[in-house]
Formats: C-alpha cells, structure tokens, sequence
C-alpha cells in the first residue's frame, strides 16, 4: 500500500523528540513507523550513493565542519494515520520537512518473508533505496516501510499482499 512518509531534521539534543511526539499525541495522530539517524549519516550516503566523496567535492576542514555541523541534527522519518493532518501541524509550527510516498507491507514474523519481499523487487529490477520496519510480537504481523525508486511500480506487486 502506497502511503506518505514524513522526513524532518530534529536538534539532536535531549528533548526534542519528546516535542514531536507530543505535538502528534496532542493532535491526536499515531506514528505507525519511525526510524531515526544523526544527519551526517545520511549527508554523507547522499554524496556516495550518487558516487562521489564529499572528500572529493570539498577540502579536508570543509568537510570535518560539515560533518560536525550535520551531527547536531538527527535525520527522522515517519508514517503517521493521519499524514495530512500532520503535514498542517508541521508547517504551522515552522518545521523543516518533506513528504514523499513509499510503500508500506504487512509482513508475517516468520523467517523468509521478508526475502520474499526484496526477491521480488531484485527480480522486477526495482532498486530499493531504503527501507526500516518493526516487530509488534513473535506471532504478529510486522510493518515494513520501503522507499522504491519506483513507488507506483512496486505497489503494484503488493496490491494483494506479497
């Protein structure tokens, strides 16, 4: 199923994800899936996924302070029940955020099934750039969040379940 996932930068310090959630949880709009990285992980994977060294594009002190500047802040991305809701309540208070679809599966806990998942997108040659997910209980089903290259292409292979 196709759905929208919310990404933002957070200060990285003590609290801040506290506001967030307390901002949703007074909206009253669950987060269904979070995963959460400092910033200078992802600013970098930005630079080698597209095959060049931030070495390479800056000098050794530029990127040193890039680095440093980019750990202050913590990459989060989000699938809420509610995204436009959510989307109104970040901008009325001033976050820096984008949004984007990306495919969302119910995975039975049972190993194998998440093979059979990316099997099927490799076989599709569809590139999967991302993707996090969580375990709710050993019986359960799990929600996994995968950002295609291809979101329209690959929800269609799921669109009676995997």
């Amino acid at each position: 199923m196709i759905r929208t996932e919310i990404s933002l930068f957070l200060k990285n310090v003590p609290g801040e994800l506290a506001k967030l959630s307390e901002l949703l949880a007074d909206a009253v709009i669950n987060i269904d899936a979070i995963t959460i990285q400092d910033a200078s992980a992802y600013v970098q994977n930005l630079f080698e996924a597209r095959g060049k060294s931030l070495k390479r594009l800056a000098s050794s002190a530029s990127y040193s302070s890039m680095k440093k500047d980019s750990a202050q802040f913590a990459l989060i991305r989000l699938v809420v029940d509610q995204p436009q809701k959510a989307v109104e309540l970040l901008k009325e208070q001033d976050y820096l955020f984008d949004s984007k679809d990306v495919v969302c599966v119910d995975i039975t806990n049972k190993p194998g099934e998440f093979l059979k998942i990316t099997r099927k997108l490799g076989r599709e040659k569809i590139n999967i750039n991302y993707v996090y997910g969580s375990v709710s209980d050993s019986d359960g089903k799990c929600l996994f969040i995968f950002c295609p290259e291809d979101v329209e292409t690959a929800a269609q292979f799921f669109k009676d379940g995997y």
